[in-house]
């Protein structure tokens, strides 16, 4: 499972016009499944996500987590986070999770972040998203549940 976390003043995701998802400052969480992915790479991607110390303290010093600092997250599913590019000039999928498997595990990323008191706004699985972000810092982190980066 991969993940991109990027520290927010605010993020919104729009789906045909209508606001599904907002949040003020915290994180925005784009989510890739892989073909493969268990229920433990869910909760790796979600404690990781929740437990990385990336916001300022009173010393400007990152030091604090999104819990830490009262924020919120907006979790959004992003297939393309597992797309092939090293061959040829159109990439390539195959590696993505089915949607089924995909969606489920998904929510269990959601489930397991809710469950350590973040307050979550979500995306629209398998519809077409417009993604608003307003990166601070900007700080943007990667995590792979297999820790290939």
């Amino acid at each position: 499972m991969r993940a991109v976390i990027q520290r927010v003043n605010k993020s919104s995701v729009t789906v045909d016009g209508e606001t599904v998802g907002k949040i003020g400052p915290g994180l925005m969480v784009l989510i890739g499944v892989e073909e493969g992915d268990t229920e433990k790479d869910a909760e790796y991607i979600a404690e990781k996500t929740a437990s990385l110390r990336i916001f300022e303290d009173d010393q400007d010093k990152m030091n604090l987590s999104v819990i830490d600092v009262g924020g919120e997250v907006l979790a959004v599913s992003q297939f393309t986070l597992l797309a092939d590019a090293r061959k040829g000039r159109r990439p390539g999928f195959t590696k993505a999770a089915h949607p089924e498997t995909a969606d489920l595990l998904y929510r269990k990323t959601i489930d397991h972040m809710k469950g350590m008191g973040i307050h979550v706004e979500e995306g629209v699985f398998r519809t077409h998203m417009v993604v608003d972000i307003s990166n601070d810092g900007p700080v943007t982190i990667l995590l792979d549940s297999r820790k290939l980066f």
